[in-house]
């Protein structure tokens, strides 16, 4: 996917204010509307030039987009960065509206439905809801915790400049929360108009990369280690789990796939109940000495075995 430089495509630098965005923009749009120039590819560049300002007119979308920087140039290769919108707080909770513009669009604001302007900006009502997302660890999902998050909400000051106002909200976060859920912070949205309550605030979960876990919805997931002996005899063995060291039973001759569960060592709240499923991979020792390797020979004499009898082999 190529990296679109809106501002160069704007022919602003990235300090403009919001006037001399449109300004260019209304500029731009006139020299290459398709019914006025008749260069070669005039409609590509109109059609490139309305998706630059689609971005650079909305203050959210221009501060989501800022957060890259400077660092990358018109068409080089590109991938948004992981969890690269956490920490902004926008207005709306809509998706779409990536329609007729390039990947590079979609990619960042088509599909994630948090980039959309809210709707009803109504008299005597109450004020926009906004929608942020925030990253937690599986330790903090499992057992519960109170947290500070610094958000970032985009706005214009009195000289029409992008600015990220910061503050700071402290969460209670639920035992047992899954991911992609959402907390609500009543009356901290935008406020009303004309005397109309605030709005609230919707924090949508997300989960940090864990060395040893996944999650999956209330389920968690662990790849766990043994060795042949403990496969092939079975017996307790140290299993690590979101609450700390428990022992696990393996049954004799486990193969390597084989899941065993550990009920309600998930992602448990008072209403739901999530497991720990642990997968068996056995890890053979190396023969590196004359002696293991003897070993192993022995093994094959008394314990033949032929694991690709059913594949046809002889």
């Amino acid at each position: 996917m190529e990296y679109k430089d809106y501002y160069e495509i704007l022919e602003v630098g990235r300090d403009a204010s919001q006037d001399d965005i449109k300004r260019s923009y209304r500029k731009l749009a006139r020299k290459h509307h398709p019914d006025i120039s008749k260069d070669a590819g005039s409609e590509d560049k109109f059609k490139e030039i309305g998706e630059a300002y689609e971005v650079l007119k909305d203050p959210e979308k221009r501060a989501a987009y800022d957060k890259f920087g400077s660092n990358w140039e018109q068409g080089q290769d590109f991938r948004p960065p992981p969890d690269w919108d956490a920490g902004f707080e926008f207005s709306g909770a809509g998706g779409g509206g990536a329609e007729g513009f390039s990947d590079f669009f979609s990619e960042l604001f088509g599909g994630s439905g948090r980039f959309q302007q809210g709707q009803g900006r109504s008299f005597a009502r109450q004020g926009e809801d906004h929608h942020a997302r925030i990253i937690i660890t599986l330790a903090e999902a499992y057992k519960g915790t109170r947290r500070t998050f610094t958000l970032a909400r985009p706005t214009v000051d009195e000289q029409g400049r992008l600015i990220n106002k910061q503050h700071t909200i402290t969460v209670n976060i639920p035992k047992g929360i899954a991911e992609g859920q959402k907390i609500r912070l009543a009356g901290q949205g935008m406020p009303g108009q004309h005397g109309g309550v605030h709005g609230n605030l919707y924090l949508e979960v997300s989960f940090a990369d864990h060395p040893l876990f996944r999650a999956k919805k209330r389920n968690i997931y662990l790849t766990l280690p043994i060795t042949p002996w403990e496969a092939a005899l079975g017996g307790k063995i140290e299993c690590p789990t979101l609450s700390g060291i428990v022992h696990l039973n393996v049954p004799p001759n486990s193969q390597s796939g084989k899941k065993l569960r550990l009920k309600g060592r998930g992602l448990s709240s008072d209403s739901h109940s999530g497991d720990q499923i642990v997968t068996l991979e056995i890890v053979i020792p190396p023969a590196k000495t004359d002696k293991e390797k003897e070993f192993y020979k022995d093994m094959a004499k008394i314990m033949p075995l032929n694991p690709r009898q059913s594949m046809g082999g002889q």
